[in-house]
C-alpha cells in the first residue's frame, strides 16, 4: 500500500520509522523545505512543496498513493488545507497526526492570542525583554512593536531585513532542558516568553521555567483542527493504515476514525 507522510515532526519521523520496518507499506515522506539540512530518514523522501493542492492531487495519481497521512506542524494550515482538499479530490483517505497541544497547569501565566498579529498587540506599548520563540517564518510581524528588545530563538536565521530592530539571535534546536531554559531566561533578563502552542518535549522547557520563574508566556493558540480522523501519535497511525488495508474505504476514511 503506497503511502504519502506529510512531515517536518517528531510523529512524522517516528511515523516514517515504523512504515519502513512493515512490508505491508510503500511509504515516502514529504518535507516543506524549509530546513536546509533535515535528518536522514528511513524511507524514500520529497523535499519541496508540490505548488498547491491541483499539483499535489496529480502527484497523488502519478504516484498511486493510496492513503495520506498529514503529520505536518501544527501551525502549517495551508499544507494542511491543500492536503484535505486534494485527498478529497481523488477520494483518498486522509489522516491527521497531531501531538497534544500543551495545557495550562497550576502557576502559569499563560495570555492566549489567537494569531501573530494580537502577540504583537499584547506586548503593550512599554519596552520588555522578550524571549522570541515561534520559529522563524513570522518574525518580521514583531517589526510593527520596535520598542522592545527581543531575544529570538530558532533553528535557522530569518532573514535579515526580517528581524526586529532591537534583537539577539540564537540558532539552536531542541530538545531543550528546564535547568538550562531557566538560566536563559534569567540571564537575559527576559520579561515575557512568546511562543506557539506547538505541544510535545522538546520546547515544552521554555514553558515550565517561564512558571518556576513566574513569567508571563504570550502563548499563540493552534489554528482550529478540520473535522475527520485524527489520531494523537504514530502507533496509531499505524492502526489507522492497518485498518485501512482490511477495507474498503475509498472516499470514506477521510471522514470518520479508526
Amino acid at each position: 500500500m503506497r503511502i504519502l507522510i506529510l512531515g517536518g515532526t517528531t510523529e512524522a519521523s517516528e511515523l516514517a520509522r515504523l512504515s519502513a520496518g512493515d512490508q505491508r507499506f510503500s511509504p515516502t515522506l514529504a518535507l516543506a523545505g524549509r530546513i536546509a539540512a533535515p535528518a536522514q530518514f528511513p524511507i524514500p523522501c520529497r523535499v519541496g512543496g508540490f505548488g498547491g493542492a491541483e499539483r499535489l492531487a496529480d502527484w497523488l495519481d502519478a504516484e498511486h498513493i493510496r492513503a495520506v497521512v498529514d503529520a505536518t506542524h501544527p501551525f502549517a494550515a495551508r499544507i494542511s488545507a491543500n492536503a484535505r482538499a486534494a485527498a478529497q479530490r481523488r477520494e483518498l483517505p486522509l489522516l491527521v497526526l497531531r501531538r497534544d497541544p500543551w495545557k495550562l497547569t497550576d502557576g502559569d501565566r499563560w495570555v492566549r492570542v489567537p494569531d501573530i498579529d494580537a502577540a504583537v498587540a499584547e506586548l503593550g506599548l512599554g519596552a520588555q525583554r522578550v524571549f522570541l520563540t515561534i520559529g522563524r517564518q513570522h518574525v518580521g510581524a514583531f517589526r510593527a512593536a520596535p520598542q522592545h528588545d527581543y531575544l529570538v530563538r530558532c533553528i535557522e536565521p530569518p532573514a535579515p531585513n526580517a528581524l526586529p530592530p532591537r534583537c539577539r539571535l540564537l540558532l539552536h534546536r531542541g530538545p531543550f532542558d528546564i535547568e538550562a531554559e531557566g538560566e536563559l531566561l534569567q540571564a537575559q533578563a527576559i520579561d515575557v516568553v512568546v511562543a506557539k502552542n506547538s505541544g510535545g518535549a522538546a520546547t515544552y522547557a521554555k514553558i515550565a521555567a517561564a512558571r518556576r520563574l513566574g513569567l508571563p508566556v504570550i502563548m499563540i493558540e493552534r489554528p482550529v483542527e478540520p473535522a475527520g480522523a485524527t489520531v494523537r501519535s504514530a502507533r496509531a497511525a499505524m492502526d489507522w493504515l492497518s485498518y485501512l488495508l482490511g477495507h474498503d474505504h475509498k472516499g470514506v476514511a477521510s471522514e470518520r476514525g479508526v
